[in-house]
Parts: structure tokens; C-alpha cells; sequence
């Protein structure tokens, strides 16, 4: 079993690494396991590591690892969509399942980041250069290898997406007048790829008014990423719509404490820190 005190561990390790340092499969299956305390991560461990076996095997038989950049992308593709069966769920794109790396391994299914992550961690077990991209609405990943690179889709087996394809994508999510920039190709880090895997969880339980769990899932966030200020703000918020006075200062109090926080926000979060103080006296 994990209980919580050895997932929260491994996340405060994971805060006090460098970035490139940070295991992400490792991490998510930690976030993973807070909802699942009964179940063990040595079988999802084996699992991950399987992966990367499966794929360096495909690689050296099709001479992936010393060849251009097109085998590289059909071994992913063909170990985790074809022999694995990892796909998107776009049935039930809005199940919490889909968010938790231990149950999209149960169920090969999942969001397109949880998907990303597997194949992100294939990759750098083969030391091929792969990083998460900051695209909007839908996570994809660009593998590198020299002057080539290719944009892959984890969402749809690992499909190689061009540009008019992600020009489609980005006007579905963003709107029809929305265009491609620099900035929707630009590399993220693994901590920016675990608080994005956790926006899922928190928004959707936002919107079933699950506050409980939903600042669980931000305290949670802030034990990987204590320096991001705008979760101490919703912990503080969130903390002040339940009730949890004290909490929600200590957080309000953290956040405003941080000196690059300025406008309205800093402002809201002064008057609302202020009534709180004056419930508690």
C-alpha cells in the first residue's frame, strides 16, 4: 500500500529538485495515489518500466535508436497505442479516472496530458529528447532528434499533427479567431506538466462544487510546487468558502507575503485576508 505520508514525501522531494531533475511518471503516480491508498505503486512502477523496455526493443530491432526521427515516432506509437492500447477517452473525456496516471494505466484511457506523460516517460528512457508543449486545451508533446522534430498527439495514438492540423485544434479550443504563435510551441517543464495534470482534477471539482477534495488537490499541488503563488491564493479562497478560517488565512498571508504579486488579485486577496481576521477576533 502507499499511504499518504510516503506519497507526500515523494512530492517534497520532487519540490526541492531542478526541474529536469523531477521523475514525472514517478510524480504523477504519487498525486495518483491519494485517491487510491489501498493500492501499492510498485505494480504501476513495473509497468512504466516495461514500457521503456518495450520501447528501447522495438527501437534496437528497427534500428530506431541511430536512425532519423520517423522510427522513433512509430515506436511509441506502435508499443503504447497498438500493443498497450493507451487512446484518449473521448467518451468520457470528463471522468477524474482520466486524470489519475494509476487508473489511466488500469484502463488505458485517459487526458491527453496523463497520455503525455506515459510517452514522455518511454522516451527519455531512451534518451530521445521529448518535452511537453504549451498548447492550449489539448497537451501535446514534440520529439527532437537534430534538426528534426515532430509534434505528437498522445491523445490519438501518438499521431504526428502538422501545422494545419494544430491550426484546427487551437481554433476548436480557443475560438475561430485564435491563430497559432511562437508561444503555443514553446517546451514546458515536468512541474508545469504536473500542475496542469492537477487543473483538471481541481477545475472539474470546482464545477461539482466539490470544495473539499478540490483544495486537497491544491494543497497537494503546493507540496511539488510551494513558490506558485496563485494556488496559495485559491487555497486561501477556497479555505474562506469552506469555513476553514485559520487555513485560509495562513494562506492569504503566504501569498501576499510574496513580493512580486501586485493588482487587483493582491488587492482582493488583502480585503478578503482582512475579514477573515476579524471573524477570527
Amino acid at each position: 500500500m502507499t499511504n499518504g505520508i510516503e506519497a507526500e514525501d515523494i512530492l517534497r522531494r520532487v519540490a526541492a529538485l531542478p526541474d529536469e531533475a523531477i521523475d514525472l511518471a514517478e510524480a504523477a503516480l504519487a498525486l495518483a495515489s491519494f485517491d487510491r491508498p489501498e493500492v501499492g505503486l510498485n505494480p504501476y512502477r513495473e509497468h512504466l518500466s516495461q514500457l521503456a523496455r518495450d520501447v528501447a526493443a522495438f527501437a534496437k530491432d528497427g534500428e530506431a535508436a541511430d536512425a532519423a526521427l520517423e522510427p522513433q515516432v512509430e515506436a511509441l506509437g506502435t508499443i503504447l497505442a497498438d500493443r498497450y492500447g493507451y487512446a484518449g477517452d473521448s467518451v468520457t473525456y470528463d471522468d477524474l479516472q482520466n486524470a489519475n496516471l494509476m487508473q489511466v494505466i488500469d484502463r488505458r484511457r485517459g487526458l491527453p496530458v496523463a497520455l503525455g506523460i506515459l510517452y514522455i516517460h518511454a522516451a527519455r528512457a531512451q534518451n530521445w529528447e521529448i518535452h511537453g508543449l504549451s498548447f492550449p486545451g489539448h497537451f501535446l508533446i514534440r520529439l527532437q532528434r537534430g534538426g528534426e522534430q515532430a509534434i505528437l498527439d498522445p491523445f490519438n495514438g501518438g499521431r504526428v499533427r502538422e501545422a494545419a492540423d494544430l491550426r484546427g485544434l487551437l481554433k476548436a479550443t480557443a475560438g475561430i479567431a485564435a491563430e497559432l504563435t511562437p508561444g503555443h510551441y514553446a517546451p514546458v517543464g515536468n512541474r508545469e506538466i504536473l500542475l496542469r495534470l492537477q487543473n483538471n482534477i481541481k477545475l472539474r471539482l470546482i464545477q461539482d462544487r466539490q470544495f473539499e477534495r478540490a483544495v486537497a488537490v491544491v494543497e497537494r499541488m503546493l507540496l511539488f510546487a510551494p513558490g506558485q503563488a496563485s494556488l496559495l491564493r485559491e487555497a486561501g479562497i477556497i479555505h474562506a468558502q469552506l469555513g476553514n478560517l485559520r487555513a485560509a488565512t495562513a494562506a492569504l498571508e503566504s501569498f501576499l507575503n510574496m513580493s512580486d504579486i501586485g493588482g487587483d488579485q493582491r488587492h482582493e486577496a488583502a480585503r478578503l485576508l482582512q475579514s477573515l481576521k476579524g471573524q477570527l477576533n
